[in-house]
């Protein structure tokens, strides 16, 4: 695996030299344009509407509208002369309990790694944290771009960085529309409540999967060796007026025939 960033993470007068590595992958499908009469691949030229041709990298600029129509460009050098300490530094400047954290702040993750040298005040950071309980909340910049992010312990031996969104960049609620105003009667409530408890377990991400990937690949496959391929039925639309009590009723039953019917085919298996 591949390092995408190396610097440090300053901890008060602590520097660790440390290595960040991209934590997720993207397993999406992806599809390519064709041209629908000759199934050629569709290609995407960068061509100036002015000069009227296609342009190479090395003549596109960086340049920022101020008005409309209006740009003013934007170099390398002047990137360079921004007085940014966290460029190559990881910058902790608080910590705190990651329950106090919205997920909706989250947005990537890195795996954090020591350099040699580095090992040990990771390690001390990293067990500090973890008596304490407390995550980390530092400033970065990756990509030209200064982050918020949070770094935490994960399985026990690593660190991870979630780099987070700033606040303003969060929407605000009150531009959602609203929501009309429903009386909840004491029944609908309990019932819910124990559908929620009928469903609860331990969070085992090896349990969930791509469904629609798989059948997808599935489907793609097929097509390769032009064979036919089942498609699972639709669920069934939802009736307009819908009986909550009833519906949930319905919930719970589904869920306690599905966990009996997990049982016998474990029984079975043994």
């Amino acid at each position: 695996m591949r390092s995408m960033w190396k610097g440090a993470i300053s901890f008060g007068l602590v520097s660790i030299p440390i290595k960040l590595y991209t934590a997720t992958e993207d397993h999406a499908i992806h599809f390519r344009q064709l041209h629908k009469e000759c199934k050629s691949p569709i290609k995407y030229e960068k061509i100036c509407p002015v000069c009227n041709r296609p342009v190479s990298d090395e003549e596109i600029v960086r340049g920022y509208e101020y008005e409309p129509g209006k740009f003013v460009i934007i170099d390398d050098e002047d990137l360079e002369r921004i007085p940014m300490p966290t460029v190559k530094t990881i910058d902790i400047v608080d910590f705190t309990d990651i329950g106090q954290i919205d997920p909706i702040y989250y947005d990537k993750t890195y795996f954090i790694v020591p350099e040699d040298i580095g090992t040990k005040p990771y390690v001390l950071l990293r067990d500090s944290m973890k008596e304490t309980k407390r995550v980390a909340i530092a400033k970065v910049v990756i990509r030209s771009k200064q982050n918020l992010a949070c770094i935490r312990v994960y399985e026990e031996k690593y660190m991870v960085m979630e780099t987070m969104h700033f606040p303003d960049e969060i929407k605000n609620t009150n531009q959602l529309p609203p929501l009309r105003e429903v009386s909840l009667q004491e029944n609908e409530i309990k019932m819910a409540k124990q559908l929620i408890d009928t469903l609860t377990s331990d969070f085992k991400p090896e349990k969930y999967d791509d469904s629609y990937r798989k059948t997808l690949i599935e489907m793609i496959e097929s097509k390769i060796q032009d064979k036919d391929i089942e498609i699972p039925q639709k669920a069934p639309e939802a009736d307009n007026v819908l009986d909550l009590v009833s519906a949930l009723k319905a919930s719970i039953e589904s869920v306690k025939n599905e966990e009996k019917a997990k049982k016998g085919r474990k029984r079975k298996g043994a």
